[in-house]
């Protein structure tokens, strides 16, 4: 699990959709965990965590593999909002192999209130 930050109290309106984007994905499919990530192009994907039998993948992993699928080349930042309240290393990693270090992943609860922020 990462080490969160506190995050500043004013969102961009950028990554404030990315907010209500992972909030009402979260939501919609009542997921243990909603995210949205914005690539390099300032398209947004949005996910909830899979967790199927034979396919368990975190909201942040579909955010990610949605926008490699979509020929995304970097990200420019990430939320993630559960009841956990903290985004996994793995998950990190794999915001890192796509949009390499720096990118901010900001951490919420499910009803949108950011805690704090950590950085690949």
């Amino acid at each position: 699990m990462s080490d969160l930050q506190p995050d500043t109290p004013e969102l961009s309106a950028e990554d404030g959709k990315l907010v209500t984007l992972a909030r009402s994905t979260r939501a919609r499919t009542r997921a243990d965990e909603g995210a949205a990530v914005r690539d390099q192009d300032g398209r947004t994907y949005a996910a909830a965590t899979v967790a199927l039998p034979s396919l368990q993948v975190s909201a942040l992993g579909v955010c990610v593999a949605m926008a490699v699928a979509s020929g995304a080349r970097s990200l420019e930042a990430a939320v993630v909002l559960g009841e956990s309240g903290a985004v996994t290393a793995a998950d990190l990693d794999a915001v890192r192999d796509l949009a390499g270090p720096g990118v901010p992943v900001r951490v919420g609860d499910p009803k949108g209130v950011v805690a704090g922020v950590t950085h690949t």
